[in-house]
């Protein structure tokens, strides 16, 4: 059967559950989660074992990051009245020992900063792709000379400095280089290669924003899914039995319009995040994406030939 979706959850019903798992302020849950759920991770969790099966991640490793992970998110999220839970409710939360959450509270845990060349490079990008000046008429990043004695205000290292003084444009010219980034014209100029960033290459820059952007969008879906309002948006365009041929051009024509939509949403925000440093407000952030995903379908021994 042929299958199209175009969702957005705040039309979508809510799936039925079984002894739905408490909020912050809530109690634990009495019954099991419901089979729809189960399903769903199993879906969801199958490329991700996939991927760390391939990295030579093991189940016993991924065993004991997941009993941190269990205790940091009760620690965190089911508090009563505002107070850190006790060793004894994030054991009936989580089922981890009572011993091992006393272990994992103990530790501490890297941070989740943004690693420094990352920020760096994000911030570079964003302003090539979203500042008029360094545009094209039709609003495409223009290649920019290496120094500033050659372009001045529209060069490379005038695009450096205006993000950070202290790395000379060399070194990150370099880098970028390195993870296919960027290129070196015929006329010396650097040249923006239009999907960054993400980097082709370097494995840590990709995992970095792997981590990022499968976490919102697993969080816009938790979201939702737990009937929290207002929702947010999470939506696709879903077909089978396709052609090769068929696939092709939707993937051209997806990354074309993906594209463009990243660049308007990129454009806005610097306006935007400008804007709102005059402002006395808390501060919040956000992540808009689009993918898409394509793999041969498995054959249905009923389907009529």
């Amino acid at each position: 059967m042929v299958q199209s979706t175009w969702i957005e959850w705040k039309t979508f019903p809510r799936a039925i559950t079984i002894g739905k798992m408490s909020t912050p302020s809530g109690s634990s849950p009495s019954v099991g989660p419901s089979t729809a759920l189960i399903a769903a991770l199993r879906r969801l969790l199958k490329p991700l074992v996939r991927l760390l099966v391939n990295s030579g991640i093991t189940y016993p490793y991924l065993t004991n990051l997941l009993k941190s992970l269990f205790v940091e998110v009760a620690e965190r999220d089911f508090r009563l009245s505002g107070r850190n839970p006790s060793d004894s409710r994030i054991n009936l939360l989580t089922g981890v020992h009572r011993k091992d959450v006393k272990r994992l509270r103990a530790e501490q845990h890297a941070a989740d900063d943004i690693p420094a060349n990352i920020s760096l490079g994000a911030q570079l990008v964003a302003r090539w792709t979203g500042i008029a000046q360094y545009l094209d008429d039709e609003g495409q990043p223009k290649p920019l000379p290496r120094l500033a004695s050659d372009g001045g205000p529209m060069s490379f290292e005038w695009l450096v400095a205006s993000v950070n003084t202290d790395i000379r444009s060399r070194v990150v010219l370099d880098e970028w280089l390195r993870l296919n980034v960027a290129h070196i014209d015929e006329l010396d100029r650097v040249c923006l290669n239009v999907n960054a960033f993400v980097p082709e290459k370097g494995y840590d820059e990709k995992a970095y924003y792997f981590g990022r952007n499968v976490h919102d969008h697993i969080a816009a879906g938790a979201h939702n899914l737990d009937g929290a309002r207002p929702p947010f948006l999470e939506r696709s365009v879903y077909y089978d039995r396709l052609s090769a041929d068929s696939i092709q051009e939707l993937e051209v024509l997806s990354r074309k319009l993906g594209m463009e939509a990243l660049q308007t949403i990129n454009r806005r925000a610097l306006e935007l995040q400008a804007a709102d440093r005059q402002r006395e407000q808390k501060r919040q952030r956000m992540n808009f994406g689009v993918y898409f995903y394509s793999e041969p379908e498995e054959q249905d021994p009923h389907e009529n030939k």
